[in-house]
């Protein structure tokens, strides 16, 4: 019993002491880089005269794949981060797209914009948060993040096309 304790006890030092030997994870990691900014929005405005394509070419494709690439990318919490990343950068272009929407616009205009922006918020998040609902696992994690990142570029993609027409 002593033995199989002691066996124990170094099982759990070993593991602490590899975890301590990583190198910390640190919030600039999961900040997007400028190539990463410049990228997709070079991508997003190649690409607006056709929101199908942009998606096609645009999404996943340029940021969270790559980023899967990388050391420890394909892990749960991994692939999240990846995701993470890029619906920063699509949510940074939704803000810039928004805001040049709405200097464009009358004021019953904008005021249905913010109307319809709160609704697709709301509508986004309820959305992304079913895949935990409905999984129930570690797989939710993941595909929340890209749930996130994809509802994000789409409504970037559509606010750029309203600021068109």
């Amino acid at each position: 019993m002593a033995k199989r304790r002691m066996r124990l006890a170094g099982a759990a030092l070993a593991i602490l002491l590899a975890g301590a030997a990583a190198p910390p994870l640190r919030a600039q990691d999961d900040e997007p880089t400028k190539k990463q900014i410049t990228a997709i929005r070079a991508c997003a405005e190649k690409n607006q005269d056709d929101l199908t394509e942009a998606e096609k070419q645009c999404l996943f494709t340029l940021v969270a794949e790559p980023c899967q690439n990388e050391e420890g990318g394909q892990s749960t919490y991994g692939m999240a981060r990846c995701f993470n990343i890029e619906a920063k950068i699509w949510d940074g272009l939704l803000n810039d797209n928004f805001k040049s929407l709405r200097a464009g616009i009358d004021t019953a205009q904008a005021a249905k914009l913010r109307d319809m922006q709160r609704a697709w918020i709301a509508s986004r998040e309820e959305t992304c948060a079913f895949y935990d609902t409905k999984i129930h696992g570690s797989m939710a994690i993941f595909m929340s993040a890209a749930c996130l990142a994809r509802e994000t570029a789409r409504r970037a993609l559509l606010l750029k096309f309203f600021t068109r027409l």
